[in-house]
């Protein structure tokens, strides 16, 4: 049985950075835990302050299948390249053919441009372009396959 796991992203503006990694990976935000109408119940339930509830933001996979993704403000900005970086099959995956996959990657490449992300580069294998690396809003490297 494997372990359930999440994934957390620090950042300095979690709505912002969740909403972008909402679009990319068409998660939505997660629902406040059971027994609460809402993230401020819960909030106000656990004495968390106020001026804490905007530090973070909480997305899930609509399907239940994929981890769930925290977006947690943190005082210092992102100084180094990411040591673990988010493969997003766009296009497939490399078991899709370079025909289907390639103009998915293209399409994925100008929406996620439009919403703030930076091509960092295009990366080519066998003579033609096979993936995208790209940073989002915050520099957070990820690749388009």
């Amino acid at each position: 049985m494997a372990t359930k796991w999440s994934l957390t992203i620090d950042c300095a503006y979690p709505a912002k950075l969740a909403a972008f990694w909402a679009l990319a990976l068409g998660y939505e935000e997660k629902p406040a835990p059971a027994g609460f109408g809402s993230w401020e119940e819960w909030f106000s339930h656990h004495e968390v302050p106020e001026d804490e509830w905007d530090d973070g933001a909480y997305l899930s996979d609509p399907d239940g299948v994929g981890p769930t993704l925290s977006f947690l403000k943190v005082p210092e900005p992102k100084v180094a390249k990411n040591r673990l970086h988010i493969d997003v099959q766009v296009g497939g995956g490399r078991e899709t053919s370079w025909e289907v996959r390639w103009p998915r990657v293209v399409e994925a490449v100008e929406r996620l441009t439009a919403a703030g992300a930076i091509v960092v580069r295009e990366d080519e294998l066998q003579g033609r372009p096979d993936h995208v690396v790209m940073a989002d809003p915050e520099g957070n490297e990820f690749c388009l396959v």
